[in-house]
């Protein structure tokens, strides 16, 4: 039975995990120290607001801090923005995140899809504004998309968020793996928010901090921010979390190694892959999307190495597969493992 999610360490323990795109360098040791060292506070409850971490964001993004919302995870802030204005018409890019379609089917909302082509390489291309019209009440893109790993034209994002603005249509933009991609500021939602634009980001992937469970929101209103911060649990960041945050988000240098190395190993699995005779589609973050006519996902478990089989994605079949960006010594395992099961 293939799994929701990658990341399914609990059930293949002790197996190299390709199956989860989380950075190869781990959480940062300051961070880990910084938690450590929090432990008197782990008996206190948590800040409702996260004050401090909200204005570490804030600073980050360059924007006021009234018009951030933190969570725990980026599935958090999904969930309370859906149960808060409970749409009644979605407008979905698939493949795409599982989870947008879960919680809006949760929530009673009828779901309409934009159905990206392995022709155009799974890109959103300029033709979606078509699908977008009053009757459209929330729409969610991902970029870099999971798990196809490329983002969205900024020309046609631009297009995007002015028909949605003229629509009334709320654009929900996932960032989550935006960090991962070196130009990344140029083609983020962030240069064409608007009053109808929510940006979701999150520190578990480029920060390794999946197990702590902290994302944030970015929000063109800030009315409608304060709405969905008034939603869902009172204490949705944990003291570790808030702690966790503030501390990494002064890990500029941490940021800029990993870009290089994602880029670096990226270009070395991608040629690897090619030389294997996969079909191999263009990447941007860190993991890689390819298509296989053998169950390759299946021959690894036998080498104790864990792929993410992409059969579980809406438009997508048992021959499409994710692997995220390892270490280069992780990366050199996996692919002498496919040619063992391939090649013998």
């Amino acid at each position: 039975m293939t799994d929701l999610h990658g990341g399914n360490i609990y059930k293949y323990r002790n197996f190299v995990d390709f199956s989860a795109n989380i950075n190869p360098f781990g959480i940062p040791e300051n961070v880990r120290k910084a938690v450590i060292e929090s432990d008197d506070l782990w008996e206190k409850y948590p800040d409702p607001y996260c004050t401090e971490l909200t204005e570490k964001i804030a600073e980050k993004e360059k924007i006021f801090a009234e018009k951030i919302v933190c969570g725990n995870g980026a599935d958090d802030i999904i969930c309370r923005i859906i149960a808060f204005l409970r749409p009644k018409n979605a407008l979905l890019c698939v493949p795409c995140f599982s989870e947008y379609a879960r919680i809006l089917s949760a929530n009673d909302c009828k779901i309409r899809t934009y159905f990206l082509y392995e022709k155009n390489n799974f890109s959103v291309m300029p033709d979606i504004i078509k699908y977008i019209n009053e009757s459209t009440d929330i729409i969610f893109l991902c970029s870099p998309n999971n798990p196809t790993g490329n983002t969205i034209n900024p020309e046609i994002l631009r297009n995007i968020a002015e028909k949605c603005l003229s629509t009334g249509t709320l654009l929900v933009c996932d960032e989550c793996f935006m960090d991962f991609v070196k130009d990344g500021k140029y083609k983020s939602s962030m240069n064409f928010l608007n009053k109808n634009t929510i940006i979701i980001k999150a520190f578990t992937k480029i920060y390794a901090m999946a197990g702590l469970r902290l994302g944030y929101g970015i929000f063109g209103d800030s009315k409608l921010a304060e709405k969905i911060r008034s939603t869902g649990q009172y204490w949705s960041v944990s003291v570790p979390a808030q702690v966790a945050g503030i501390a990494v988000l002064d890990e500029s240098d941490y940021i800029a190694k990993t870009l290089n190395y994602i880029e670096k190993e990226r270009n070395f699995l991608t040629n690897q892959l090619l030389q294997l005779h996969f079909k191999v589609f263009p990447a941007e973050a860190n993991f890689i999307f390819f298509r296989s006519k053998f169950p390759v996902d299946e021959m690894l478990i036998k080498e104790k190495i864990l792929i993410r089989n992409c059969e579980n994605y809406y438009g997508l079949d048992k021959n499409f597969f994710r692997i995220a960006v390892r270490t280069h010594e992780e990366n050199i395992l996996l692919i002498s493992a496919l040619r063992r099961t391939l090649f013998g």
